[in-house]
């Protein structure tokens, strides 16, 4: 893999409660310089197409914690679509998965994955969750037709792990994410079997691959 096929699997990231149009127009600066991709706020899509058509632009929905209603989730993917993103990383519920409420959650997801026709990648927050609960999570994901799994929202306690991008990569493509601010960092979650890494110091991490 040289460094641009690198920065390619990057997903530059500024999703802070304090993001500005200003933060979302220097994130796709650096995108554009780097070759990564960029994640910003459903908020700024339309501004962030416009701004940098060409950088591959992924917005979040549900986020951070995926309590939103299922048809508040929907209309969220359709407008974030519509207004030009090209993926969509959209919280699952992980409350009605940890209640055993596993179909509900599915329902919701296939829902939202039905409603565009983007990539969706499921985010299952899996610092919250058992191993068990991971698999049920990613058993849910690949039913409902995700096609990537997303280990963190980087906003709970924890993040991407070795073991969980490996437990994860046995059912769909992995986006690791959470806690990984260096290169040494992603080609661990490489290594492991995530084919995308989600980080707020993509700049950091495409630098530090090695020449």
């Amino acid at each position: 893999m040289d460094r641009a096929d690198f920065a390619a699997r990057i997903d530059h990231t500024v999703l802070g409660p304090e993001t500005t149009v200003g933060d979302v127009e220097r994130l796709l600066d650096e995108a554009a310089e780097y070759g990564t991709n960029a994640c910003v706020p459903p908020c700024y899509v339309a501004e962030a197409a416009d701004y940098a058509p060409d950088v591959t632009l992924v917005a979040v929905v549900g986020f951070p914690h995926g309590q939103h209603t299922t048809e508040t989730k929907r209309t969220e993917a359709v407008g974030a679509w519509r207004a030009g993103a090209d993926e969509l990383d959209v919280v699952i519920n992980v409350g009605r998965l940890r209640a055993g409420e596993d179909e509900r959650m599915r329902e919701e997801l296939a829902d939202v994955v039905a409603a565009v026709p983007l990539p969706v990648k499921a985010v299952v927050e899996a610092s919250l969750l058992s191993e068990s609960e991971l698999r049920r999570a990613a058993e849910a994901a690949v039913d409902a037709d995700a096609d990537f799994l997303k280990t963190s929202t980087g906003f709970a306690d924890g993040g991407a792990t070795v073991e969980d991008v490996s437990v994860l990569a046995e059912y769909l493509p992995v986006k690791a994410s959470g806690g990984i601010g260096t290169y040494e960092d992603a080609q661990a979650m490489l290594s492991a079997g995530a084919e995308r890494i989600g980080t707020s110091s993509g700049v950091a991490v495409v630098e530090g691959f090695p020449e």
